[in-house]
Formats: structure tokens, sequence, C-alpha cells
């Protein structure tokens, strides 16, 4: 079937933005594999067929091209930089030589050591709130903690986060869905974000090369002196994936997670009660309104999805949000539930490709949300709208007002 037959919301539009939930239940109903003609894609919404999807080596994650071609043709003599083709858009063996250079830092051991460091910003940042009072948690904890955190770990300066956020926020329009859908200024602006944010790396670089830092700059930076191990351009491709990678999930996982448990005042008194349950709460949030959307893959050969016949070069949009309320897999998929038992929720991808900042998501967001509940037992949703960020895969709150 193709979407041609279904009526509806433009896939991916802005109209989507508030809740895009019921369509994807609406093209599951029809069917888990379809061919969308304005996407020249198929998108897949089925928990079993995205989980295999991810898994699949048949799937080449190599969409650099697409997205150059799509931007060029977006912006008449633009050439996109072959800079910007980062550990995401390559397949093994690139991409497990340039993971290789950096899952060390997010094991789960070393993320475990970060606890205290983590706490100590979250209560920094909570500090100046006093009650009773309001406060938008977004600009408050949910957009300067996780920048912070990952600027520690690339060893940059803390106090550039504002410019950081900027940057990634502005570069991760990209990451919206659909290149080809995006303004032309917001595609333009997302281009000249990431030279910008290149040329601070490079200057940080050069200030420290040949020093005896830790950080993870300095790691790459020492790779890429030593040859053969990655590229000049793989070593900026990957500072600037882990900059945005690494604050744009949390960010949205801490501000939608905190929306839909403030939306449910049951399982907000549950949490209150039984703090020991913000683990389970967290694997819930990221089911129930996931930070990342989607990911896309392309066939490398002819092969089934769903027993439907998938042609070589052809391009699969994989649902992860949609595979994350698929009733065949999650019983009663669109109630929150923070003790959901069998929560094996897909959020943060599967195989290869599986977000490798995982553990630090998750304790940054249990953090955030143990300490925001313990500091303000009497916390509860404000009167302001709630807003999404024009960005339909990073899926995030532009403010989420509270009283305090």
């Amino acid at each position: 079937m193709t979407s041609e037959a279904i009526g509806g919301p433009k896939l991916f539009g802005p109209e989507m933005l508030a809740d895009p939930y019921p369509v994807y239940h609406t093209l599951r109903a029809a069917d888990p594999v379809l061919w969308v003609p304005t996407l020249d894609a198929w998108v897949v919404t089925s928990y079993e067929a995205v989980s295999a999807g991810l898994r699949d080596a048949r799937l080449s994650s190599q969409r650099f091209d697409r997205i150059r071609g799509r931007a060029e043709s977006k912006l008449p003599g633009t050439t996109v930089d072959p800079s910007m083709r980062s550990m995401i858009h390559m397949d093994p063996p690139d991409h497990s030589r340039l993971r290789s250079l950096v899952v060390k830092a997010f094991t789960p051991r070393v993320v475990d050591a970060m606890e205290g460091r983590i706490q100590g910003m979250i209560d920094g940042f909570l500090s100046g709130i006093t009650c009773p009072g309001r406060m938008d948690v977004m600009d408050v904890l949910a957009y300067p903690l996780p920048v912070t955190v990952i600027a520690e770990m690339l060893g940059v300066s803390p106090e550039d986060r504002h410019r950081f956020k900027t940057w990634s926020d502005e570069i991760s329009v990209i990451l919206s869905g659909d290149v080809a859908g995006l303004p032309e200024a917001e595609v333009k602006r997302a281009f000249d974000a990431r030279h910008e944010l290149v040329d601070y790396f490079r200057s940080v670089v050069a200030r420290n090369r040949g020093g005896p830092g830790t950080d993870l700059l300095t790691a790459l930076a020492r790779a890429e002196d030593e040859g053969g191990r990655l590229s000049e351009d793989e070593l900026y491709s990957t500072a600037v994936l882990l900059l945005i990678a690494g604050n744009e999930t949390t960010t949205n996982l801490i501000g939608n997670g905190l929306l839909a448990l403030l939306s449910h005042p049951d399982q907000l008194e549950r949490l209150k009660g039984d703090p020991t349950l913000v683990t389970s709460a967290v694997e819930e949030m990221l089911r129930y309104d996931s930070p990342v959307q989607m990911t896309t893959r392309m066939a490398k050969v002819d092969l089934e999805i769903h027993g439907t016949a998938i042609k070589q070069g052809q391009w699969v949009f994989l649902m992860i949000a949609a595979a994350n309320r698929d009733p065949a897999r999650f019983p009663d998929p669109d109630r929150f539930d923070i003790t959901r038992a069998d929560n094996e929720q897909i959020a943060f991808g599967a195989g290869p490709h599986f977000c490798l900042g995982a553990s630090l998501a998750r304790l940054e967001g249990q953090l955030a949300i143990r300490s925001l509940l313990s500091r303000f037992p009497d916390l509860k949703l404000g009167t302001g709208a709630i807003e999404h960020r024009n960005n339909f895969n990073l899926r995030g709150l532009k403010s989420l007002d509270v009283v305090v």
C-alpha cells in the first residue's frame, strides 16, 4: 500500500509536531511497511520490523550522499563539506573504527563515576529557584545540564554552553526528517553554524595539541596525529556529533519525560511515593515520547521487510517512536505507566548504531527527575502553552512552564 490511500496530516509536517502518535497508528494499521512517494522512501512503523531493521546489515547507514544531494539542491551553489560525514553515516568497518575511539568514554563504569559531578551540576542549576515561584524547566535545567556535561567530557569550556546550544539547535535541523521540506534559510544557517562550530573545535585542538589532556577532543586529536586511525575530517565530524548527540536527545528526554509525568498525576504521585521507581519511570518516558523519532537506512540489496519487497537503492525510514507505541509489543501503548513491565523500548536504537551515550542519558534523566521532585515536592504544570520545537525528528519542547 502507498500513503496516497491514507488521509490526514502530511508526514513530518508542522501539524504533527504536537502529537504524531495518532498518525503512526493510522500508518501502522494501513501497512507496517508503507511506500510514501513524497519521501521517495518506505516508512516502517511496527516494533518487530523497526527493531529488525536497525540490526539488519543489508540496510546501510551510508546516507551522506542523500543528505548532500538534497541539501545542495536546496541551496544551489553550496558544496557540502565532506567533514559532515560522521560515524552515524557509516557502515563497518569505518563505523567500527571511529566508534572504538570514543566508546571507552561512555562505558557504564565511567558513567557511574560521573554521578556525583552531574548531581552537583543539577544542584547548582536549581539552587537559584525559590518557592513559591515559577520556572521554565527547559531553560533552567534541561538545556544547560546535558550540554555542560558533554562540554566537560570534550574538554571545551562549559562557559561557552550558550554558544554550543545555539550551534547545536541550528545544526540539528538537518536531522529534522526531510531536508527538502525545510525553509532555505534554515538549511543555510545549519551549514553556517556547523562551519562555526568546527572552527571553534579547530582552535581548541590547536591550543591543546601535544598536551597531557585526558578529554575526548584531545584523545581524538592524538589518534589523528598518530595517522591511520582517523582523518582530520573524521576528527571534527566526530566532535560535532558528540556535542549534538550528547545534549539534544538528553534535553528532550528530560523535557518530554517531565511533561508526561506532570500530565499524569497518578503516576507523579506514585513516583513521589517511591523514588526508587525513577529508573523504570525514565524507561517509560523514553518509550512514551521518544526524543528521537526515527532513523533512515538504504537497501544495499533486494530484500523483504515484514513481507514487503524492498529494492536495492531504496530508502527506508525506521520510525522508532512508532515502534515504541506498537500495541503488538506494548499493551495499551498510549497509556503512560512508570511501572510498565517488559519495557524493552528502542529509543536509543539497536544493533551496531545503538546510542553510545545511552548510559549517560539515562543517568542524567534519572538524576534530573529525582532532583526536581525531591526539591519541589509540589511541582505542577504552569499555565504556559505547550509548544514543541520545529524539529520533527529530534522531538522536544521550546519551554516547559512549571509552578514550584
